[in-house]
């Protein structure tokens, strides 16, 4: 890969807090990733980590409660978080669009399928109603729709999960975007179904030479089309690397923990290890490691002090790329990375 390709996304130091009746409260604090043009980036991390707020500050989707408390997201150099309503709507959908986690939630009951990817061909390619409609029916069928013509004639409650992924797909691909941003995009469908859905958004992202964002809390599906990771936990990032990296030698007890938590066909022999506990509340985040109450790694230090991303030596540390993604290096959070690196 040239070491020049373009860096698409860039999340700097990025705090997101809610307001609540005792105040404002971090949910996502010091978070920071950065994404290349034609590459695949996962944010990875159980529900409540923090996964999905990160995703939809990024398009200015925060509820009216939320707002971004400090940090910078770039955007092919173009800072978002100062964006008006107005200014953020003209990249929203188009330049940068998302796959919602939940295809029956964002796509409307009342309408055809076909007519919904039609009026997204209308407001993002200027559109006429007939030729929005039969580009409409390509693109369903460009995304794996069989019959689309049928098909795009269909309500979104006569069509199974994963023709409705595919139909949000198709939308989201109206704008032929920069960068694509998939929360969660294969969840509730059967493991065939995900592997074609993750397939689709490797062919799509390599025809468009597009950047993408995957949301997601399985290891299991990142593994397959990511090229780096980071981990998040209770709203802080705890771990990131390249992924072949990171599932070969975790340095996080919490993403030893998720790995221990997956099972691929070959470990169907192999016991599941389930972290204990919950993620805890972010009104109640505990002192030190956040990740301490249910970690079985956690000594005194743990407890008591909290610590910074720190540098994992090893490949990383040459100065070439690494997984073929430039600048990808590896971090984790945690007292025992900082024990092996000698760090007081």
């Amino acid at each position: 890969m040239n070491s020049t390709e373009e860096t698409i996304l860039s999340v700097s130091n990025l705090s997101i807090g809610f307001d609540t009746d005792d105040g404002l409260v971090p949910v996502i604090e010091d978070v920071s990733f950065s994404l290349h043009q034609g590459r695949t980036l996962a944010l990875v991390g159980e529900s409540g980590c923090g996964k999905s707020i990160t995703a939809f500050a990024l398009l200015k989707l925060l509820p009216p409660f939320g707002r971004v408390i400090s940090g910078s997201i770039e955007f092919r150099g173009q800072e978002l978080v100062s964006l008006t309503e107005s200014e953020i709507q003209a990249i929203r959908g188009d330049r940068i669009s998302m796959i919602f986690q939940e295809p029956m939630s964002a796509l409307n009951p009342v309408f055809t399928v076909g007519s919904q990817v039609a009026e997204s061909l209308i407001l993002h390619r200027d559109m006429d109603k007939k030729t929005a409609w039969l580009q409409a029916v390509e693109m369903l069928a460009a995304v794996g729709i069989p019959d689309a013509l049928q098909r795009a004639k269909s309500y979104p409650h006569q069509l199974s999960g994963g023709m409705r992924q595919r139909v949000m797909i198709a939308m989201a691909l109206a704008g032929e975007p920069s960068l694509l941003v998939a929360d969660e995009p294969t969840t509730a469908l059967d493991v065939t179904i995900q592997a074609q859905i993750l397939h689709l958004l490797k062919s799509v992202q390599a025809r468009l030479g597009m950047g993408l964002l995957l949301i997601s809390h399985d290891l299991s599906v990142v593994s397959r089309v990511c090229e780096r990771i980071v981990i998040l936990y209770g709203g802080r990032v705890v771990e990131a690397g390249p992924t072949r990296e990171i599932l070969e030698a975790p340095k996080h007890p919490y993403t030893r923990g998720l790995l221990g938590s997956r099972l691929s066909v070959d470990d169907r022999r192999r016991a599941l290890r389930p972290i204990p506990g919950e993620v805890p509340e972010s009104t109640n985040w505990p002192r030190g490691c956040r990740f301490h109450p249910r970690c079985p790694e956690a000594w005194e230090r743990c407890r008591r002090e909290e610590l910074s991303l720190l540098p994992s030596t090893g490949r990383q540390d040459t100065g070439e790329e690494q997984g073929g993604v430039p600048g990808a290096g590896r971090e984790a959070r945690c007292w025992l990375l900082a024990q092996e690196e000698g760090e007081p």
